[in-house]
């Protein structure tokens, strides 16, 4: 029997945190500061021109626009864009970033702007087709005794993929011995194409762009997790987190937001 995690699927809200109004080129200009890490296509990556892109930064423009500031984008390690939305040193943080209890100690989030899935990758021919077969044996209510020895699971640091790999395997986790930690999602699947480990925990649409760009993976078909993405502001910063969630209703209702996500996800 297979857990799936999953994430009740909210509204559409957001981001930014305290009006730090960071100076532009022109020092007229207000700026909001987003805090992301540009190493998760399709939601932020560098183009060809080493410029960042994607899903959420299209949305966070739209974002801005309607506050009508500039938005400037830092990126930063993944693991540390929670720590320094708290900190004050960005407005806001936005890559991919799922909600939960340990985040939300940290920071408030807005309302969920898109949903997501924790995949399995594997190599081509791998004897791993699905998730229970990862584990040894299960209880009577359906729950893992053991993960299977001899096996490693890649994830990137900080993430929820992390969190939930590195969970002991009656929650569905394979243990924290077993899993292999990277600075980015892309090491762990170039472990995995190197026969380093034997799969990677990873959400669904980085995981389609990694493996059209490494041969010889394939994703299972089992999803690992269900959860929702939202955009995390300081937590002294209510009045911010409120003018975003009031732009993204707007994005909602005018149709913009469906037009990015139909871009950059429904393709």
């Amino acid at each position: 029997m297979k857990k799936i995690f999953s994430t009740i699927l909210a509204g559409i809200t957001v981001f930014f945190f305290c009006f730090m109004t960071a100076s532009c080129s022109n020092s007229n200009e207000k700026c909001l500061v987003m805090a992301t890490d540009a190493d998760f296509p399709p939601f932020e990556y560098l183009d060809e021109n080493r410029n960042i892109v994607g899903f959420d930064v299209e949305v966070a423009e739209a974002v801005s626009e309607k506050l009508g500031m500039t938005l400037k984008i830092e990126s930063i390690a993944f693991d540390d864009i929670i720590d320094e939305i708290e900190n004050g040193k960005y407005d806001f943080g936005m890559a991919g970033l799922t909600v939960n209890e340990e985040r939300k100690a940290q920071v408030m989030f807005s309302d969920t702007y898109a949903t997501g899935i924790q995949s399995i990758v594997v190599k081509d021919g791998s004897e791993y087709t699905e998730l229970d077969d990862f584990f040894d044996g299960f209880d009577e209510s359906g729950n893992p005794i053991a993960a299977k020895t001899n096996i490693t699971i890649g994830v990137q640091k900080g993430t929820t993929g992390d969190t939930y790999a590195s969970a002991e395997p009656v929650d569905w986790g394979f243990g924290e011995e077993n899993v292999n930690k990277y600075d980015t999602g892309e090491k762990a699947i170039q472990s995995l194409a190197e026969g380093k480990v034997t799969a990677v925990i990873i959400d669904s649409e980085p995981a389609k762009s990694f493996v059209d760009k490494y041969a010889g993976l394939k994703i299972l078909e089992t999803p690992y997790a269900n959860e929702s993405y939202a955009i995390c502001v300081n937590k002294k910063n209510t009045e911010l987190l409120g003018k975003i969630n009031n732009a993204l209703d707007e994005l909602k209702t005018d149709g913009k937001l469906e037009e990015i996500y139909n871009k950059y996800i429904a393709r």
